[in-house]
C-alpha cells in the first residue's frame, strides 16, 4: 500500500454519457474512485478542487478539446497523468496527444480488459516516478567520465542516482558525443545490478538480418554459417543491465521482439520454438525525436510507452557554459598520463576559442581535439594557433565586424558544413533549417555537392 493510503482517483472526460457511464461502471468495480464531466471546462473545474492520479479524457470534444486539457493538466498539475481515449484514431493524433504529454492512447470500441489494462500501466508508471520524486536525495553514484559542474549536469547526475534506485527502463537522449553510454554505466554501476554484466549493443552498427541472433542467439543450424548454439546479449546480460544504443535504428519487426521482451520477460533463440525467462533491465538511448518517427511509422508506439518510463536528456557541449574548459583539462590530464607527457596549460586566447566553437561532434570532438594536442603539441602553454584550423578560422570571424550579415552568414554556413564532413542532414540539424534551404545556401558558396 502506498504512504498516502488512498485509492487512486480517475476523472473520467467524454462528451458521450454512454461512455461516460462504461467508464465510471468499470472503474468503480475495480475500486478506483471515480468522477466524471462532459466537457473540458466541467474537467478544469474539478480538478481544481479535487486530488486527482489519472484523467481519461476523450480527444474529440464539443468546445476545447482533449488535446487542450492534456496541455492545461501538463502545465497546471504535476503528479497527474493522463490517458486519451477517441473514435477517431490517426497516427498524427496520437502523436500530438504524445507529445503534449498524454501516456496512453486507447481507440474505441475497447473491452473492458483493454480500458483496464491500459489504466493499471498508466498508474503504475505514476506510483514509480512518485516513488522515485520521494527518495530523499541520492548519494550521487560514479560517474566517470561525466565531468562538468553546469546546472544542465547537475539535473543529469539527480536523474542517474534516483534511477540508479530503481528498477524502470531508462530512454536517454542526446546528440551524438554527449555521452549516452556513460550515463548508462553509471545507472547500472550506481544499482543493485552492479556486480552483474552491464552489456552495451550499438544497434546501428549490426546489419539488421544478424541484430536478433546477436540480441537473442541462435541454435546450431538455425541458420547457414550458425555451426554450433550460442547465446545472445540477453542472456549475457542475464541478472544484469542491456543497454540498447541507438534503438532508434532497429527495424519494426525487431521492435515487436523487444517489446515481446519488456512484456513477458522471455527471448526465443533463432531457430528455437522454446522460450526462455531472463531478468534484465533495459536501459536505451537515441539522438532522434522518437515521437515523430511514431508520426512517420518508422517507430512502434508501445514500444515507445514502454522505454520512456524515465527519461534523461543529455545537453549538447555547446549549452553547458564553462564544462567546456573543465573538459579540457580533464582530457589534457588523461592523454597527457597515458603518453607520459607533461601536462600542459591553455592561453587566454585558446581557452576563449575553446569557448566559442559550437562543438556539432560534443564532448566526443573535444576529446578527439585535445588528445591530438597532446600528441602534436609540445609548447606551453597551448595557444591559439596550435588549436585546428576550422576553430581558428571560426573564431577569428566573429571578431571582424565590418563583414555583411550574408558574408558572416556564408562562412558560418561553410564552417559548420566543414565541420560534419559534407554530411548535409547533420549540418540542416545544426543550422536548424530543412535540406532545401541548406542546398541553396550552399550552392551560392559552391558547396553543393555532398551526403
Amino acid at each position: 500500500m502506498r504512504s498516502s493510503d488512498r485509492k487512486d482517483s480517475i476523472l473520467a472526460v467524454d462528451d458521450s454519457p454512454a461512455t461516460l457511464e462504461l467508464l465510471q461502471r468499470n472503474l468503480a468495480a475495480e475500486g478506483y474512485v471515480v468522477f466524471t464531466a462532459a466537457n473540458v471546462a466541467e474537467a478544469i473545474k474539478i480538478l481544481d478542487v479535487t486530488p486527482i492520479d489519472l484523467v481519461v479524457t476523450d480527444l474529440k470534444m464539443p468546445g476545447l478539446s482533449g488535446v487542450h486539457l492534456v496541455r492545461h493538466i501538463r502545465e497546471n498539475f504535476r503528479d497527474m497523468e493522463v490517458m486519451i481515449i477517441t473514435g477517431y484514431p490517426s497516427v498524427k493524433g496520437a502523436v500530438e496527444a504524445m507529445k503534449t504529454g498524454a501516456e496512453e492512447y486507447l481507440v474505441k470500441p475497447f473491452t473492458d480488459e483493454e480500458l483496464l489494462s491500459a489504466v493499471a500501466r498508466t498508474l503504475n508508471k505514476l506510483h514509480m516516478r512518485k516513488t522515485i520524486h520521494r527518495l530523499p536525495k541520492q548519494k550521487p553514484v560514479a560517474t566517470d567520465g561525466l565531468v562538468g559542474e553546469s546546472p544542465a549536469m547537475a539535473t543529469v547526475r539527480d536523474f542517474i542516482a534516483r534511477a540508479a534506485h530503481t528498477a524502470a527502463t531508462v530512454l536517454i537522449f542526446g546528440e551524438s558525443g554527449t555521452g549516452k553510454e556513460l550515463v548508462a554505466r553509471a545507472i547500472h554501476y550506481g544499482s543493485k545490478r552492479i556486480s552483474a554484466p552491464f552489456v552495451p549493443v550499438n544497434c546501428g552498427a549490426i546489419p539488421g538480418e544478424l541484430l536478433e541472433s546477436e540480441l537473442f542467439g541462435h541454435i546450431k543450424g538455425a541458420f547457414t554459417g550458425a555451426t554450433e548454439t550460442r547465446a545472445g546479449f540477453f542472456q549475457t546480460a542475464d541478472g544484469g543491465t542491456i543497454f540498447l544504443d541507438e534503438i532508434s535504428e532497429t527495424s519494426l519487426a525487431m521492435q515487436v521482439k523487444l517489446l515481446r521482451v519488456l512484456q513477458d520477460k522471455e527471448v526465443c533463440m533463432v531457430g528455437s520454438g522454446r522460450t526462455r525467462k531472463v531478468d534484465v533491465r533495459i536501459l536505451a538511448s537515441t539522438n532522434k525525436d522518437l515521437a515523430t518517427l511514431v508520426e512517420k511509422g518508422l517507430f512502434r508506439e508501445d514500444l515507445f510507452y514502454r522505454i520512456n518510463v524515465i527519461n534523461i536528456d543529455l545537453p549538447p557541449l555547446r549549452e553547458r557554459d564553462n564544462d567546456v574548459i573543465l573538459l579540457a583539462q580533464h582530457f589534457m590530464k588523461k592523454y597527457s598520463e597515458e603518453l607520459g607527457k607533461p601536462v600542459h596549460r591553455f592561453s587566454d586566447r585558446a581557452l576563449q576559442i575553446l569557448r566559442k566553437y559550437h562543438w556539432p561532434g560534443n564532448v566526443r570532438e573535444l576529446e578527439n581535439v585535445i588528445q591530438r594536442l597532446v600528441v602534436m603539441t609540445d609548447e606551453d602553454p597551448i595557444d591559439a594557433p596550435d588549436l585546428p584550423e576550422l576553430m581558428r578560422f571560426s573564431a577569428l570571424g566573429h571578431g571582424n565586424l565590418n563583414r555583411t550579415l550574408v558574408e558572416v552568414e556564408a562562412e558560418y554556413i561553410q564552417n559548420v558544413f566543414a565541420s560534419v564532413k559534407g554530411n548535409k542532414t547533420r549540418a540542416a540539424e545544426i543550422l536548424g533549417i530543412d535540406r532545401k534551404t541548406l542546398r541553396e545556401k550552399l550552392s551560392r558558396t559552391g558547396k553543393s555537392r555532398s551526403r
